[in-house]
């Protein structure tokens, strides 16, 4: 995480020009003066913390070799103690060149720059391998996952009994009751806690792409029909899981499941909502119009119906569903599918499997009664805890690498850092303890994360 935090504030420093105040080397001035600005002192800070950095690198890589890992442990934590040299006498380069004389060679610094970033990530990269090939030979299980099971659609379990699932009173019997149930089941049915979220995403999005010159009516009708799309997915995939839900604990009492809401009932309300979506969208723009009706049918059918119960890639395939708010909110205000709603997109993408696979190892059992060949079902969770910590890594590489597609600034940087140590914490733990108390507190860390890094991107991008 000390790497990380390297890669996001050098990111920003370049791209708020503090490197600039501080164009010598390993000071400033003559290469041994004290700055003589403030942005001069975050450039020299940077510098003093990648040197002590490098060295808490260099005695991890130390300690860890006393112990003989494996050669894959052994290779990727070379390859990080070897490069960081490398990457320091890059970062040495681009702070000399940016400011002298080399920088009035065409493309050099702008290169270096590059590979400076994309070796940082490789020691990143590098030191997050070393630790998830290390925690699973400690904590792993080679005989936990399933023999014989297919990637492919499972075998349902029985439905649960009547008992276990909760009645909901008769309108005769207690109508007032009943009405208030009705109207929280249409509610349930839209999703909240998914669309907040997902709102969320949009929100920050939309700043990116407009900054403070955002029209408050596009902010307000993107929102509210991004939210009303959101609600017909949810309805439509309420409706076409009615079967399953009742044969899982998690799900037993969904409007549904208990024939709280008709199905009938509950088509016509998703086919509302996502009419009024589609038609508020369409009063943006056109591609906004386009986009929403492609997210609620590839939720809807494309998730839903063909990969969730089919493929065990359904939760990786799936987290296009999540991305596609990213570049809903940039084409509302853009008209345009742009590199930073793309990137952005790419974060939820690479998010979704580091965050919903936490779900898929607390609900295990659930979904494997419920026919859904799920990671842990397949694999097992030793796979599923390995794969986490992959997507993990992703999620970060991408959110460093937005810095400089976004130009973002000092809270998206070290907010994120600090969350993402949070989350990196809660997967480790959740590797030692392997409980359901474990894969929910990783759940919770990964929402964490995500909610702070999107509060910070759209702060950053109206501040500037």
């Amino acid at each position: 995480m000390g790497v990380y935090l390297l890669l996001v504030v050098g990111a920003t420093t370049a791209v708020t020009d503090a490197a600039s105040a501080c164009g010598a080397w390993p000071a400033c001035g003559n290469g041994f003066a004290l700055p003589s600005s403030t942005a001069g002192w975050v450039a020299l800070g940077h510098r003093a913390v990648a040197f002590l950095v490098g060295l808490l690198a260099l005695a991890t890589g130390v300690a860890a070799l006393r112990e003989r890992p494996s050669t894959r442990v052994a290779a990727a934590l070379l390859l990080a103690v070897v490069l960081y040299p490398l990457q320091s006498t890059l970062g040495a380069y681009v702070a000399i060149a940016g400011g002298g004389p080399l920088a009035t060679v065409a493309g050099v610094t702008v290169a270096a720059s590059a590979l400076h970033l994309v070796v940082g990530l490789t020691i990143f990269g590098g030191l997050l391998a070393a630790l998830a090939w290390r925690l699973e030979s400690e904590t792993g299980d080679p005989d936990d996952a399933p023999d014989g099971v297919p990637d492919g659609p499972a075998s349902a379990g029985e439905p649960l009994a009547d008992a276990v699932r909760p009645t909901p009173p008769a309108w005769r019997d207690a109508p007032l009751r009943r009405t208030r149930l009705v109207a929280g089941a249409y509610f349930r049915l839209t999703k909240p806690r998914l669309m907040w979220l997902l709102c969320l995403v949009a929100s920050a999005a939309m700043a990116l792409a407009g900054g403070t010159g955002l029209s408050p009516r596009v902010v307000a009708t993107t929102l509210v029909a991004g939210a009303l799309s959101i609600g017909a997915s949810g309805t439509f995939n309420h409706v076409l899981e009615r079967d399953v839900d009742r044969r899982m604990r998690r799900t037993s009492d969904r409007p549904l499941a208990v024939d709280l809401v008709s199905v009938p009932s509950a088509v016509a309300f998703g086919l509302l909502l996502a009419a009024v979506s589609v038609v508020l969208f369409a009063s943006v723009n056109l591609l906004s119009a386009v986009l929403g009706l492609t997210a609620i049918v590839f939720y809807s059918v494309v998730y839903t119906l063909v990969l969730k119960p089919n493929t065990v890639q359904n939760t990786v395939i799936g987290g296009a569903a999540g991305a596609l708010p990213a570049l809903i909110g940039w084409a509302a205000v853009t008209g345009t599918v742009g590199i930073g709603g793309i990137a952005l997109a790419t974060l939820i993408f690479l998010w979704t499997p580091a965050h919903f696979y936490n779900l898929a190892l607390a609900y295990r059992d659930d979904y494997e009664r419920g026919g859904f060949p799920m990671m842990p079902v397949v694999r097992g969770e030793t796979a599923t805890r390995r794969h986490v910590v992959w997507y993990f890594a992703g999620t970060l590489a991408v959110g460093a690498a937005l810095v400089g597609f976004a130009r973002l600034d000092w809270l998206y940087a070290l907010s994120g850092a600090a969350v993402g140590a949070v989350f990196l914490w809660a997967i480790v733990r959740l590797h030692y303890e392997r409980t359901e108390a474990a894969a929910f507190r990783a759940f919770h860390a990964s929402n964490l994360y995500l909610g702070t890094a999107l509060l910070a991107i759209v702060v950053d991008a109206l501040a500037v």
